[in-house]
């Protein structure tokens, strides 16, 4: 796990975004405007977990490292020393790219 600048909390996961690739036809490049697609992202660190009613810790089923679907709106955005970066609970994430 790399050295990150936020620490997550219970079910919190720091991911950073990756850049929207832009399509191109021939010579020409069409930028992937007007539509409404989930952000990918990396995995930077997660928090330890949620506990339930019962007091049990539940633990992540997301791991540090793996390549995620996050929904477009949301999650909060920060920006720490030039970089920006996703904090976003392990339920609003829509899936792990295997």
């Amino acid at each position: 796990m790399e050295n990150t600048p936020i620490t997550p909390l219970a079910d919190r996961i720091l991911i950073r975004p990756i850049e929207a690739e832009e399509s191109t036809y021939g010579n020409i490049v069409v930028p992937d405007m007007g539509k409404d697609r989930p952000d990918f992202g990396t995995v930077l660190a997660v928090g330890p977990g949620r506990y339930d009613n019962n007091g049990n810790l539940v633990p992540m089923r997301v791991e540090v490292g793996q390549k995620v679907i996050m929904p477009k709106y949301g999650a909060n955005t920060v920006e720490i020393e030039g970089e920006e970066y996703v904090l976003s609970s392990e339920s609003e994430i829509l899936g792990v790219v295997n």
